[in-house]
């Protein structure tokens, strides 16, 4: 019975680095769909996303009922209880993907991005992928010291959404309100989406220990002010 419930408990991780993988293909294709103007890539972005909130669904359907069958303790049943919670990340790093597909579909046949832009926004869709690709091999292997240098890997995100509002705010914006609102959402889904991998990486770390840390307390590094 045990080695079965142990089966279950690897199928939900397989899932999760599934849903992953999904998430990953979905931001760097509405990526290409945003800076290309590309329609068709930008909806079937969107039309994707219903697997990735499939599997959601489906991991939260297993996990309840590992629940109700099984009455976990310890180890597993934080196990199950935070597989529950990475989904929820993942599924909105989904939803976060498919925003940006979304913006892409509105100004077509344009491109939502202006030239100056591109490059930083280009770094922003490569930020996060090579984010959910480490989110991917950290569940896999519940890497505690891969899940800690994930935030190194946001703090790269969260520099370029400054350099974003540094643009937008610096006086010579020339592209009007509506292209400025559009760079203005796209920044923050890109840098939510980062953020939302940086919280399934610090859920891995409280599987492993049982405790809650961030990178800062377990590296032994002074985290300063947190603005």
């Amino acid at each position: 019975m045990r080695d079965q419930f142990h089966e279950e408990l690897d199928r939900i991780s397989d899932r999760l680095v599934e849903m992953s993988r999904l998430t990953g293909s979905a931001i760097s294709r509405a990526t290409t769909a945003l800076l290309d103007g590309d329609l068709k890539l930008a909806e079937s972005v969107i039309e994707a996303d219903e697997a990735i909130d499939a599997i959601r669904r489906e991991l939260d359907d297993s996990a309840v009922d590992l629940l109700a069958r099984q009455q976990p303790v310890a180890t597993d049943l934080r196990m199950v209880v935070t597989a529950m919670r990475m989904s929820a990340d993942l599924e909105r790093m989904g939803d976060l993907a498919r925003h940006v597909a979304k913006v892409a579909r509105l100004r077509y046949p344009e491109s939502a991005v202006p030239a100056e832009l591109r490059a930083t926004i280009t770094q922003m869709g490569h930020a996060a992928e090579k984010i959910v690709a480490q989110t991917g091999s950290i569940i896999a292997g519940k890497d505690v010291q891969s899940a800690l240098s994930l935030e190194t890997a946001d703090d790269e995100m969260d520099a370029l959404h400054r350099q974003v509002f540094e643009h937008l705010l610096g006086g010579d914006w020339t592209h009007g309100v509506q292209a400025a609102v559009d760079i203005t959402l796209v920044g923050r889904y890109y840098e939510r989406f980062a953020d939302h991998a940086v919280s399934v990486s610090r859920r891995v770390v409280y599987l492993v220990t049982g405790e809650w840390h961030s990178s800062t307390d377990l590296l032994g590094v002074d985290a300063g002010d947190d603005d």
